[in-house]
């Protein structure tokens, strides 16, 4: 329709769709619903690969429902993926790279072409309510559509340098970008479609083969992003996608001397693990990781206050707070604290919590059993240090009595010093307080470990000293549509600081390919 053909969809825009958006979206729902429990393979070199062990990908939001069967990989496979994409890599590697962005880019169309069906399967499959579900598909052909632009736009990284003034020669320099090798693209439940699909598309425009292993949680989507790119016709073996537990799929991944880089999204603890273990190679190689936040949003006296708070409970709550860039922590000065802790509570609990298909349902259900328990110790420490304003606590009747449903959860009162404020949870539970003045705020906001994303509401010259003194990777000011969530390929490049990132290059920005390339100088002397 023609409504829908002028709306861009973001996680900015997305809380105002077309209806056709809808009735496209209950079309793949009822399709997908019909073909629930098949099993799917390993993609290794081309070819459809199946393991002795399978496991089950089940729906969070009713355990009853079996999604799909995958594949349980060991370290054969693993082994077997690598050796696919080095037997792929001098092929794909010098190809001409408008040759390779033509290939992702085709990619990218197909997964245009079937976003409906991929949100479907996203919002199954992690919990994410309908119009995340579609904005992570959405992102993810942003996200290969940016990483050619950027080839483009930078002439494949082939750069011209300085002539060498020597007498009776010409000597010419050229600095060219050129792939390591074999890259490994380990990526979390969260965003299954987009940190698997963004990381993969940087790999391959740039040149290098690349190996997927999705969390377990979320095997389908990234499969069908392998899909994509096979039917996009990149050849086989460029791209090759496996599945199984990271204990043991995933380490024999990273132990390998085959591997070249590594791209990780998850967790501190685990990501720092592989930073070391990584480290034991034969020399230093690129590690790009992602590992979490803790992040803050301040409040000024002189904020707009109803834009504050529906930033706030859209970044606190939006995927059930498991998002690296979830707003977990409130700061508020407090001539306006009580009027604002009033309104986060109204607006909080005016969400609907359910089926994440269902177009009126905010909240869907966290991803596992282990969230699901975790949510519930938190809740039943922060009732015993600080006070549960609205939330915590599960709900297991009726069309709940199957998922994992947590109610989004607002804590006042929780001492400073408390573990909790600096732990990150990744349940639906923010805690909030009250502060003296801005440069408390900040001293409390910089005072964690992660950098990752941060969100202010005040006037425009505190803003301004806001992002110069903030220690965080993406920074929002003043912005309803999400406190401290939102980002977007070529509008938030987003990544972190400190404990929250390993590069300093944010992804989806204008330096992040050059983190999947190193630098080779060419000199050519001649007489004349």
């Amino acid at each position: 329709m023609a409504a829908e053909s002028t709306f861009k969809l973001t996680y900015a825009t997305m809380f105002n769709p077309p209806e056709e958006l809808h009735h496209k979206f209950e079309a793949a729902l009822a399709q997908v619903r019909a073909n629930l429990g098949k099993e799917h393979a390993m993609i290794i070199d081309g070819q459809d690969v199946y393991a002795d062990e399978k496991f089950e990908d089940r729906n969070p939001a009713n355990t009853d429902q079996v999604l799909g069967i995958f594949q349980k990989g060991n370290a054969g496979h693993a082994q077997r993926a690598l050796a696919a994409a080095r037997k792929a890599f001098p092929m794909w590697s010098r190809m001409k790279w408008q040759d390779r962005v033509a290939l992702v880019r085709k990619a990218a169309d197909l997964i245009d072409q079937r976003i409906y069906e991929m949100g479907v399967v996203v919002a199954m499959e992690v919990g994410k309510n309908r119009m995340e579900a579609l904005g992570d598909v959405a992102e993810t052909a942003d996200l290969f559509r940016y990483a050619c632009d950027r080839m483009e736009a930078s002439n494949g990284f082939i750069t011209e340098m300085g002539r060498d003034p020597l007498v009776g020669f010409e000597s010419t320099n050229l600095s060219v970008l050129r792939p390591y090798g074999v890259w490994v693209v380990i990526s979390p439940f969260n965003f299954p479609c987009a940190l698997t699909g963004g990381p993969t598309a940087a790999a391959l425009v740039t040149g290098n083969t690349v190996v997927i292993k999705p969390a377990t949680d979320t095997p389908w989507t990234s499969r069908l992003i392998a899909e994509c790119l096979r039917d996009a016709g990149i050849p086989d073996g460029v791209f090759n996608y496996v599945t199984g537990p990271g204990s043991t799929l995933g380490q024999a991944l990273i132990d390998s001397p085959e591997v070249d880089g590594i791209t990780f999204t998850g967790s501190y603890d685990v990501g720092m693990k592989i930073f070391r273990d990584f480290a034991q190679g034969r020399w230093v190689r690129p590690t790009i990781l992602e590992l979490g936040g803790k992040n803050p949003a301040i409040v000024s006296r002189n904020a707009d206050l109803e834009d504050a708070a529906v930033g706030i409970v859209r970044s606190a709550f939006g995927l059930q707070g498991q998002k690296c860039s979830a707003c977990s922590r409130v700061y508020i000065e407090e001539p306006v604290y009580d009027q604002l802790v009033q309104r986060l509570v109204e607006l909080t609990e005016k969400l609907t919590i359910g089926d994440p298909t269902d177009r009126k349902v905010y909240l869907g259900p966290v991803v596992n059993r282990s969230s699901y328990k975790d949510y519930q110790q938190f809740c039943e420490e922060l009732s015993q240090h600080g006070k549960i304003l609205t939330g915590g606590r599960v709900l297991t009747e009726g069309e709940y009595a199957k998922g994992y449903f947590c109610t989004p959860t607002l804590v006042v009162d929780l001492p400073a010093e408390h573990h909790l404020w600096k732990q990150e949870m990744f349940v639906p539970i923010t805690t909030i307080a009250a502060v003296r003045n801005l440069e408390e705020a900040m001293q409390r906001a910089n005072d964690v470990q992660y950098g990752l994303t941060a969100g202010f509401y005040g006037s425009p010259e505190e803003a301004e000293w806001f992002f110069d003194h903030i220690q965080a990777g993406v920074t929002y000011a003043n912005r309803p549509q999400g406190a401290t969530t939102g980002a977007w390929p070529g509008y938030q490049p987003f990544g972190g600081w400190k404990g929250s990132g390993s590069s300093g290059k944010n992804a989806g920005g204008v330096h992040y390919l050059q983190l999947y390339m190193h630098e080779q100088i060419q000199t050519r002397v001649r007489r004349i």
